[in-house]
């Protein structure tokens, strides 16, 4: 027997259109005075403001944080949870896209623990739980909903920092797909692209050694029988949908699917965690201030195509998950199919083929392969092993848009 799995979520998860009405009653069981993070969109969506009427109407008190920041600043983080310190919640709800989600578990973790936010910087540093959260996502992407980790900048650090805890993950999730309606297409494209990212390195990521103790020692522990299971969901449902929810946003049925793969990919990476598209994302971004999802899914093909050597049957599942026929082909050869599926899908959508147009200058290449094999966490999670040398050869390959200088 040598099956192993672990599945991190929350311990409510509330899936489909309307379940948003479902918040007093979530919330009722956690507290009577809810505070809610959300951002700028707060004030101009009624699906939105009629949240919070609905909680006080259930007689649950209300403080609402609206001015949360893209990429999170750490000073943001800071004045939301003053100003949720002089209200004294009983729960945190978060309502937005990621960086909202994010600040509703930073908020939850600042008003439990004291001292800095940066004593918690990296894994396990998380002393005990945290306040109650709430996560409900108006975007298909992060994943935030449902995974133990926070990602803020710091303008003391040059790269954006991650908090990872398994206290970070949300205590509920509602994902109702109606309120990802009114998500523009090029946000809706960068993030589904986020989401399928996600999920295609939790499927492909290292497979470790299990242990009695391996989920207790870190929080991801790469790939398992349960990860594979919710990044497959993932994966079909994004390939089938996402172009569709970006070119009809009012396509209910595919807004709900990409909304579905943005929430088992997220609960795959969880536990599996992701690998170099992520690794080299933090410097890209760091120098091209581009969105996250944006950089990770530029970056996807490339450490696809270098870790294809290690990854031929999950890459031909990928492929038949898109729903390709092999047609006599290799394994190999139907393996970069999948390859080819990925790259393809994300080209139709609107996201770059290369990090020159991203922003990335030329002779920032070497500095960008240097600082991304600091991520030892997701750089050891990679299925092929990854030194200095092959670092530089995705990153140049990607900054080129040339997949073949990787065979």
């Amino acid at each position: 027997m040598n099956a192993y799995g672990v599945m991190r979520a929350p311990s409510l998860l509330l899936f489909g259109a309307g379940q948003r009405k479902a918040l007093p009653a979530v919330v009722g069981r956690l507290g009577r005075r809810a505070f809610l993070c959300s951002d700028s969109r707060w004030t101009q969506d009624p699906m939105l403001t009629a949240l919070a009427e609905d909680l006080r109407q259930a007689g649950i008190a209300v403080g609402i944080y609206d001015r949360t920041q893209p990429e999170l600043p750490l000073e943001c983080v800071l004045e939301a949870a003053a100003q949720a310190r002089e209200f004294r919640p009983d729960v945190v709800v978060g309502v937005g896209g990621g960086s909202c989600l994010d600040m509703a578990k930073l908020v939850g973790l600042a008003l439990s623990h004291p001292g800095p936010l940066s004593a918690y910087y990296g894994e396990l540093k998380v002393p005990g739980p945290v306040l109650p959260v709430v996560a409900m996502p108006t975007t298909a992407g992060t994943g935030s909903e449902v995974t133990p980790v926070a990602v803020l900048a710091d303008s003391e650090r040059a790269l954006k920092i991650g908090i990872s805890s398994p206290y970070l993950i949300p205590t509920a999730a509602i994902c109702d797909p109606e309120l990802t309606l009114t998500c523009p297409p090029r946000l809706t494209a960068i993030a589904g692209a986020d989401a399928l990212t996600h999920a295609v390195e939790a499927f492909t990521a290292i497979r470790l050694v299990p242990s009695h103790d391996l989920a207790t020692r870190q929080v991801f522990v790469g790939k398992n029988i349960f990860s594979d299971t919710q990044a497959r969901i993932a994966i079909a449902a994004l390939a089938a949908n996402l172009e569709k929810a970006v070119a009809e946003p009012s396509d209910a049925g595919a807004r709900e699917q990409v909304m579905l793969g943005a929430l088992t990919a997220g609960i795959a990476f969880s536990a599996a965690g992701t690998a170099a598209a992520h690794a080299i994302q933090y410097p890209v971004g760091a120098l091209t201030d581009t969105a996250h999802g944006l950089g990770v899914a530029a970056l996807l093909p490339f450490v696809m195509e270098y870790n294809l050597p290690r990854c031929v049957p999950e890459y031909a599942e990928i492929g038949r998950l898109f729903g390709l026929a092999s047609d006599g082909l290799s394994d190999e050869e139907f393996a970069r199919r999948g390859i080819d599926a990925v790259d393809t899908l994300f080209q139709r959508i609107g996201v770059p083929r290369d990090l020159a147009t991203l922003g990335l200058e030329a002779d920032k290449q070497s500095w960008v392969a240097t600082q991304s094999m600091m991520a030892a966490r997701l750089v050891n999670n990679n299925p092929r092993r990854l030194d200095a040398q092959g670092m530089e050869q995705i990153v140049r390959a990607a900054f080129a848009g040339e997949r073949a200088r990787l065979r």
